[in-house]
């Protein structure tokens, strides 16, 4: 009888681990979205070991540090933001080694329970930290710490085993979409955004209704590039001049490969007065900048600049681009200039001189800004 009763207890027992698993593969091919999918482990987990406090952190690699995901019980708000060096408490060393930690008593255990006399803020009564690993990487950690559950048991240590393996598809499936979709807006010779991604971010910018700004840049003779020293030599410009937009413009603004040797600057919050300066100060830049110096050739270039301002000179997405655009033609018949909407060609003479009181401008402008969500 007594055998009877042990034996439907363990049966029960694996359906629900059965139902667990049901729930969290339907989570997996439900949803792409990795705190959606992550949450869901985290609280069929919770659920069975019933921990005072449990957390997911995730490996930054090139930091070398772990992050705290998701954390939950007392004082998980003072985890968020807080990063562990790998190696180093229970979290680091797991990820670290890539060996997972169970200790159902630090009383118990000398090396643990000193760990816990050095941290009584945690009050730690028993760890179980397992890796969460693909291959031979580890992407993160899962920890509970004062579990209810004998976590001793080779049964209880299988079903985290397996929670960490769903977890680890998880990550590696929304690390492939990541990249699916960063190649679907990225050129492949610039790195920067391509005109896809750029006609989507004006429709966003155009919705919300608010001040932006848009650069057009066409390279002056590029095709004397191509036909001098061949399209690889060009390819690797065009990647050089990508880099410098990058750098000249800052993280608040975003740059985009239009198409041959055009590119596209996007200035959000940015009114005439301030994206002239940006402009300037990019003109600057590519005049002064000597490319593939590596390659030894020391190529210098200069660019034809237009450039127009939401909804002054355009309410639409069409009709900036146009204003833009013509403005940039109006600039390619000189060369080497810029041409703004409502004002015409820059005096050239004027540039110079205005362009280090245009970076402090423009500098002092973006301090003042609140970065937008994404670049």
């Amino acid at each position: 009888m007594k055998e009877r009763r042990q034996f439907e207890v363990i049966e029960s027992r694996q359906m629900d681990h059965l139902r667990v698993f049901h729930d969290v593969a339907r989570a997996l091919t439900a949803s792409l979205e990795l705190e959606d999918i992550l949450g869901v482990i985290m609280n069929k987990m919770a659920q069975f070991f019933g921990p005072e406090r449990w957390s997911m952190l995730m490996v930054d690699d090139a930091a070398g540090e772990l992050y705290y995901a998701i954390a939950v019980g007392e004082n998980a708000e003072s985890l968020k933001g807080l990063r562990v060096p790998l190696g180093e408490g229970v979290a680091g060393w797991v990820a670290a080694t890539g060996n997972p930690l169970i200790v159902p008593d630090v009383s118990l255990d000398p090396h643990w329970s000193a760990f816990s006399s050095k941290h009584p803020d945690l009050k730690i009564q028993s760890i179980a930290c397992v890796p969460v690993r693909s291959g031979d990487k580890t992407l993160g950690v899962i920890q509970l710490l004062n579990s209810k559950l004998d976590l001793l048991s080779e049964y209880s240590i299988s079903f985290l085993r397996i929670l960490c393996d769903y977890a680890a598809i998880a990550i590696q499936n929304a690390r492939s979409m990541t990249l699916i979709q960063e190649l679907t807006i990225t050129d492949d010779v610039t790195g920067l955004f391509n005109p896809r991604h750029l006609y989507t971010m004006l429709e966003e910018q155009v919705t919300q209704g608010q001040v932006f700004s848009l650069m057009f840049v066409d390279l002056d003779r590029f095709k004397q590039v191509n036909d001098t020293h061949g399209h690889l030599v060009g390819s690797r410009l065009l990647a050089e001049i990508g880099s410098l937009m990058r750098r000249s413009l800052g993280p608040n603004n975003s740059a985009f490969r239009y198409g041959g040797d055009e590119f596209v600057a996007l200035l959000p919050g940015m009114g005439k007065a301030a994206a002239s300066g940006a402009t300037m100060a990019l003109r600057e830049d590519l005049r002064n900048t000597r490319f593939l110096e590596g390659a030894g050739l020391a190529l210098r270039v200069s660019g034809s600049f237009g450039l127009a301002c939401f909804p002054e000179d355009g309410n639409t997405v069409q009709s900036i681009l146009r204003a833009a655009d013509t403005m940039m033609y109006e600039a390619k018949k000189t060369r080497d200039n810029i041409a703004i909407a409502g004002k015409g060609i820059m005096e050239r003479a004027d540039i110079p001189d205005r362009v280090n009181e245009s970076r402090r401008s423009v500098s002092e402008m973006l301090t003042r800004r609140e970065p937008p969500t994404r670049n």
